[in-house]
């Protein structure tokens, strides 16, 4: 079976690039990278809609409401299986 080399005639080499223009294309130092970081955070700080001061009572209330109902279930469950266990293990 032929390789492609041997059906073209010729092995082709990619061309390095010049010097020059690979120094031109480095990046940024580490301080420019992180000063467009910040600049990045802020912006897309900006876009955010905040709540009113309204949606954040009621979400908050919302919140604390759940996490009462999950810990209220969650005990009534652990109390039933520690009596369960201690009803059959004694």
């Amino acid at each position: 079976m032929r390789t492609v080399t041997e059906t073209m005639g010729s092995t082709a080499t990619p061309e390095r690039e010049p010097e020059k223009k690979r120094q031109r294309e480095r990046r940024p130092g580490l301080f420019a990278r992180l000063r467009l970081f910040l600049r990045q955070i802020v912006a897309e700080l900006r876009k955010v809609v905040w709540p009113t001061r309204n949606q954040l009572v009621t979400y908050t209330t919302v919140v604390i409401v759940f996490v009462l109902i999950v810990l209220a279930i969650v005990s009534v469950l652990d109390w039933v299986f520690s009596r369960g266990v201690f009803a059959i293990f004694g």
